[in-house]
């Protein structure tokens, strides 16, 4: 069965997932705002939800149209196939979002959403009363100026969940930003990477994954496994090329540093959970101590920062230590992500390049410096 679907992620990120996708061998990607969207059949799915680093989730797009009032969106949901996907045993809560729309009502569109699919199911299964005991199909809808577009979960829990940080710092990276710093930087086997501000150790943990060739959802479940169309099969066979994947051997080797003693034990505690833990190293050590080996290292961070007074006050120190502990020298890399506007004037240099990113609702920017004249 051929479907099409879109994989939402973090703003910024859009080319570097479609990238990703196109080198699994997905077909008919295209970058959206804010999302990735492509087609494929059950395999595609299974494989993309256990292999990609950078969506948020993967959604079966049951279908798009526009709408400008309730009527419209009724109808336009109806004229769905929904019997191809939801028995009549099934569950089908729904949810989502509404941007820029003259529906902008989200309680008034779910439960319009929720009769149109049960009208339609009515009809085509000949019964008066749905009792949703059976698979769960979440229904997830986007409206954004007024073009509708209607989903169906196939993650479950948002792919960012790797399984590794049950615990985390109080201000931690989103996984999925951090494997896309990870890729700007560009992580190879036999890279040396640094992370003076490891707090639970998400760079550090993304990196080492990306190196080994890890699929991220390698060891975790999702919702689509308790779908009655798709065969246990597609699973397995996706598991099983991504277990055959993986870099066994290789140079790849990350150290982090943290002022906190807790940061540390989380970051070492986390990477065992993900069975990395070979390849990382942590140690408490403060900014101003911070130093390089000789050679080529790449050091990829996110340094604390807060919205408070106090807090951007104490983050500039910060940023003022790391202009000079940062060492402009041949072979020496550094990716900085930060909100500040203010972050090249008070780390002292200007970055060579930088790229707008988010870290949930935060905007920030990467900046990056490598060039070793």
């Amino acid at each position: 069965m051929r479907m099409n679907m879109v994989a939402p992620c973090l703003f910024g990120i859009e080319g570097i997932l479609a990238d990703e996708l196109k080198r699994m061998g997905v077909e008919n990607v295209m970058a959206e705002n804010g999302r990735v969207s492509f087609t494929g059949d059950f395999a595609t799915l299974a494989k993309v939800n256990i292999n990609t680093r950078y969506a948020e989730r993967v959604l079966i797009l049951v279908g798009e149209f526009k709408a400008l009032t309730f009527t419209e969106l009724f109808e336009g949901v109806k004229a769905l196939n929904w019997e191809d996907f939801i028995g009549k045993d099934d569950a089908f809560p729904v949810n989502g979002h509404s941007l820029n729309s003259k529906l902008f009502s989200i309680p008034d569109c779910q439960s319009i959403i929720k009769k149109a699919i049960v009208d339609r199911l009515k009809s085509k299964y000949n019964v008066s009363w749905f009792n949703e005991t059976g698979t769960e199909y979440k229904i997830r809808f986007s409206i954004m100026k007024d073009n509708v577009s209607v989903m169906i979960d196939t993650s479950g829990e948002g792919l960012h969940k790797r399984g590794y940080r049950r615990n985390s710092n109080d201000a931690p990276l989103k996984e999925t930003l951090a494997a896309a710093m990870c890729d700007t930087a560009r992580i190879y086997p036999d890279t040396k990477l640094f992370d003076p501000f490891c707090g639970s150790g998400t760079i550090l943990i993304e990196a080492a994954m990306h190196a080994a060739h890890i699929a991220p959802g390698i060891n975790r479940f999702f919702a689509a496994e308790r779908f009655g169309f798709i065969s246990d099969s597609v699973w397995r066979n996706e598991r099983s090329d991504a277990l055959d994947a993986i870099r066994r051997n290789i140079a790849f080797e990350a150290t982090g540093f943290d002022i906190d003693p807790n940061c540390v034990e989380l970051t070492l505690a986390n990477a065992k959970k993900i069975g990395v833990e070979k390849y990382i190293k942590a140690h408490v050590r403060d900014i101003k101590d911070f130093t390089l080996p000789e050679g080529r290292t790449l050091t990829i961070t996110n340094p604390p920062y807060g919205e408070r007074l106090l807090d951007i006050q104490s983050a500039e120190r910060l940023y003022e230590t790391m202009g000079k502990v940062f060492v402009k020298e041949s072979g020496k890399k550094y990716y900085v992500i930060s909100p500040h506007d203010e972050f090249e004037r008070i780390f002292g240099r200007t970055a060579d390049k930088r790229r707008k990113l988010y870290n949930g609702m935060i905007k920030c920017q990467l900046f990056m410096y490598f060039k070793e004249k």
